[in-house]
Formats: structure tokens, C-alpha cells, sequence
């Protein structure tokens, strides 16, 4: 290939396969990791000025699938938040409605703390 020109599009990897066995393939270990792992939700105040949060942590999924889940927490809570450090952090102590969520989305979820 010329310096000066380059690919635009390709449906192939360098070992053949297409970028569609790869999607499913990454679907498939996230649907695995999903069921492993225990997904804690606690509530936490310090340093916010008295105001809380919940923070939900142990999930094993990349940062895109973290924000947008996120998103889906946030719209069906009507509440705001964001993602940090591979957590969500949502401005809610509604922590038994986001249980009963991400149980129905398949996560095993635990109410850490008081």
C-alpha cells in the first residue's frame, strides 16, 4: 500500500474473520460476565455536603455499555448522575428501584451499607 493512501472500509480482520463474528463474539463474553459477577450498590455522602449518591460498582462491561446503561437508569428513574472510575454514580437513594432494574436487565445485584 502507498504511504498516501489509506483504507477507509473493510469488513475483514488480519486472521480473516469479519467484524460480525467478532460483535457476537463480544456479546456473548459480556452476557457471561454479566451472570459472574455481583453488581454492589451503596450510598454514599461524604464529601457532597450532606447530599447523596449511589454509586453502583462491580460491573464488567466496557466504559460505552457502562454510559449506557447509565442513560438507562437515569431515564427510567428520572434522576441525574454520571459516569467515573468504572462506576455510575446516580443523585439518588432510591438503591431498591435500581436493584429491581438491573435484576431485570440479569445483573445479581447486593445492597452494600446501612
Amino acid at each position: 500500500m502507498n504511504k498516501n493512501s489509506r483504507l477507509v472500509y473493510s469488513t475483514a480482520t488480519k486472521s480473516g474473520t469479519t467484524l460480525e463474528g467478532l460483535v457476537q463474539k463480544k456479546k456473548v463474553t459480556a452476557e457471561v460476565q454479566k451472570t459472574n459477577s455481583i453488581v454492589k450498590i451503596y450510598r454514599q455522602t461524604k464529601g457532597r455536603k450532606g447530599n447523596g449518591v449511589s454509586i453502583i460498582e462491580g460491573l464488567s462491561i466496557d466504559e460505552e455499555n457502562l454510559k449506557a446503561l447509565a442513560k438507562q437508569l437515569k431515564q427510567k428513574l428520572g434522576i441525574g448522575g454520571s459516569v467515573k472510575h468504572g462506576q455510575i454514580e446516580l443523585q439518588t437513594s432510591q438503591r431498591q428501584q435500581i436493584k429491581e432494574y438491573l435484576q431485570s436487565q440479569g445483573y445479581q445485584v447486593k445492597i452494600a451499607g446501612d
